[in-house]
């Protein structure tokens, strides 16, 4: 028997069980439930058939074409969800996009094979409505703040060693957030996609507990932290390391230094409007003449003033962290005491 279930009980399976996604394979690479595989029903192509067929002749039409597709496909569905379950439970999550026709015929041939199946009522679109209600949810974040350099991402991972609640939101949208940020990251995910994973992701935690969580503007590369969570992390109480100019200089040259200098230029010029004209040409040319450390002082003395402004309209609590060294351990504690 196929079992249906809300999004919330559907949720508190995906970590335990084979989830597919039967959404045509675009519908799937622009955003899915984190830890979902690409299980399609039909094509791209086949599904625009289809849906053109149901918008201008009928829904039975509709179906009957959905068949022809279909029918072909069963056998090689059967045995590739038994390859994929192989030495494991054989429960299996089933989801389309509005809990339809796609998600009821392949939870059908699976059930009838023999698996337990399990359906999502309401589809993919009642996950994204799941998603966007986690943002809107109280937290009890602790921001730990501090001008660039200060290695708040290790320190957030420190933490997390501890056994503190954390979330690495330039993690989850692939980019560290300053210009030379998205060098050598790998593609950032879609707008829908980053929402899904950070809602994933607070989902996970006890809103009892503290959640650490990196200071960040709302723009994350190309991604944007959803409205109404980055509200809400205004107005968390925010720990700022304060570490001196020179030892975070030292650890940007360290980390960046050895980027590739084309790639560097390019991102330098990305800022040229923010950054200014004398600014970006001497940046540029510092670098050029392998003089690193002179290059990254502009770009660093830069984001320290656009990290003062942003701090000037934080709306919670400030508390100033004086750290001496860039000691991830020793700065982790600071926060801790």
């Amino acid at each position: 028997m196929i079992e249906r279930k809300q999004v919330e009980e559907f949720l508190k399976d995906v970590p335990n069980a084979l989830v597919l996604d039967v959404r045509s394979p675009s519908e799937y690479n622009h955003a899915h439930i984190p830890g979902a595989i690409t299980f399609p029903l039909f094509s791209d192509e086949e599904r625009k058939v289809v849906g053109t067929a149901y918008k201008q002749q009928s829904r039975e039409t509709a179906i009957k074409i959905g068949l022809d597709y279909f029918g072909p496909k069963m056998r090689k569905m059967v045995e590739e969800v038994e390859k994929l379950l192989e030495g494991q439970p054989k429960k299996v999550l089933v989801h389309c996009w509005r809990g339809g026709m796609r998600s009821g015929g392949v939870a059908w041939l699976l059930d009838l094979y023999g698996f337990e199946v399990v359906t999502l009522d309401g589809g993919y679109k009642a996950f994204r409505n799941w998603v966007l209600k986690q943002f809107t949810q109280d937290y009890p974040l602790k921001m730990v703040g501090g001008y660039t350099g200060s290695g708040k991402t290790e320190i957030l991972k420190m933490l997390q060693s501890r056994a503190e609640q954390m979330i690495d939101i330039e993690g989850l949208a692939n980019h560290k957030g300053s210009a030379l940020g998205g060098i050598n990251m790998p593609p950032q995910p879609s707008q829908e996609m980053f929402e899904n994973l950070l809602a994933f992701e607070l989902s996970k935690l006890d809103k009892t507990k503290p959640i650490w969580i990196e200071d960040e503007s709302q723009r994350i590369g190309n991604r944007n932290i959803p409205n109404d969570f980055i509200e809400k992390m205004r107005q968390a109480k925010l720990y700022f390391l304060d570490v001196p100019f020179q030892k975070r200089l030292t650890y940007l040259v360290d980390n960046y230094g050895k980027l590739p200098a084309e790639k560097i230029v390019n991102a330098i010029l990305r800022i040229k409007k923010r950054l200014g004209g004398l600014n970006t040409k001497n940046a540029i040319n510092y670098l050029v003449e392998g003089e690193i450390d002179k290059s990254f002082a502009i770009l660093l003395s830069y984001y320290d003033k656009a990290y003062d402004k942003a701090l000037d309209k934080h709306e919670g609590q400030v508390v100033k962290i004086v750290a001496e060294e860039l000691d991830m351990q020793k700065n982790t504690n600071l926060l801790l005491k």
